[in-house]
């Protein structure tokens, strides 16, 4: 297959159209539904969701919780210290953790919370600026607590905050109703989720519809745009993922209807289960999802997709691209269509915007 130009996947996006809060209401966003069989496209509200799904279809869905990951704190000559919190590294006290000022913070150097709150110590620092950092808290908090108590969502860099006003709107926001609060294992939301409310989904399953669980640890590598010339030669990044008995049996036949991927991450989920897979394992089948979907992908367990949309030259879009038509390049270039509709009709884009639903 010829290398394929990461410029094809490269649009432009008015500033305007990026989302910097979410719909008034969850469901309240806009949906824009993709035909495969006949290239239509049609507008609607994400309420309007239950009319395009049919009894016996699943949503298979990432109900992996975000940290507030993001913790303020100060050195000892006064300097502020801005520290994310990405993944526990050999237990609940030590963590790999991105550091700024990272160049200030070598091994062996301290911060704390202005409050006390919690003290973090550098053991070490990679090449990539991540560090590793031991806390130590109060005997009743662990890091994860103080996070929970003083921590800041982590919004992408494309979502502006200048001050704390918003905080309460992101803290429920950035999250799926549906998130499993124990399992605080994302520093990013699996944005496609944030769209469905308590009472859509009640309504799904009235309808016959059914949800199927999936865990995966949404990392800072979902953000990471291809900065090679091709995209061939882009290094995927790498999300560990969950997927439970009941979720694998879902994959495999007699699945009554469609298997419904809501958002990208789990798409990445199912279809590296299949790739190692022919049939449901034993127990809970955990692995690093390092599968990389761009045109001419086919696609083994997916046979419709809910999604946001995405930034250019992304991975994501990559993904999008190739699922509007498996086994070739044209969705590439339809893709664009469909986008330059969306933004002709002035669609709110990214996490907080509205999403697609492509059948």
């Amino acid at each position: 297959m010829p290398f394929l130009s990461t410029d094809l996947f490269d649009y432009a996006l008015p500033e305007r159209l990026i989302a910097q809060t979410p719909a008034g209401r969850r469901d309240a966003s806009r949906l824009l539904v993709v035909s495969r069989a006949d290239r239509s496209i049609g507008h609607h509200v994400f309420a309007d969701l239950p009319r395009f799904l049919r009894p016996g279809d699943t949503l298979f869905r990432n109900n992996a919780a975000v940290l507030p990951a993001r913790l303020r704190a100060v050195r000892p000559t006064g300097g502020q210290v801005e520290c994310f919190l990405l993944r526990p590294a050999d237990d609940e006290t030590t963590w790999h953790c991105l550091l700024r000022p990272g160049k200030r913070l070598p091994p062996g150097s301290t911060f704390a919370h202005a409050d006390g709150a919690f003290r973090g110590e550098v053991l070490t620092r990679d090449a990539a600026g991540q560090a590793v950092v031991r806390f130590t808290t109060s005997a009743l908090e662990s890091i994860v607590d103080v996070a929970n108590r003083l921590g800041e969502v982590p919004l992408p860099p494309y979502i502006e905050r200048r001050d704390d006003s918003r905080r309460p709107l992101d803290l429920e926001r950035y999250q799926t109703v549906y998130a499993n609060r124990a399992r605080q294992v994302a520093v990013a939301a699996p944005t496609a989720g944030l769209h469905f409310t308590p009472e859509l989904l009640q309504i799904l399953t009235a309808q016959g519809v059914g949800a199927a669980e999936i865990t995966l640890h949404v990392g800072l590598g979902t953000f990471r745009p291809i900065t090679a010339e091709t995209i061939q030669e882009h290094e995927i990044h790498r999300e560990f993922y969950e997927l439970p008995p009941a979720t694998q049996a879902a994959l495999f036949p007699p699945c009554p209807g469609r298997r419904i991927a809501v958002g990208t991450t789990s798409v990445r989920s199912i279809e590296d289960f299949l790739a190692r897979h022919p049939a449901p394992v034993q127990g809970t089948h955990a692995a690093e999802a390092g599968i990389y979907i761009y045109p001419p992908t086919t696609f083994r367990g997916v046979d419709a997709l809910i999604t946001n949309f995405h930034q250019p030259r992304s991975t994501l879009l990559c993904l999008v691209s190739a699922f509007l038509t498996p086994g070739s390049t044209d969705g590439i270039a339809w893709l664009k269509e469909i986008y330059t509709e969306a933004i002709a009709r002035e669609y709110r884009f990214f996490s907080y915007g509205d999403a697609m639903l492509i059948l």
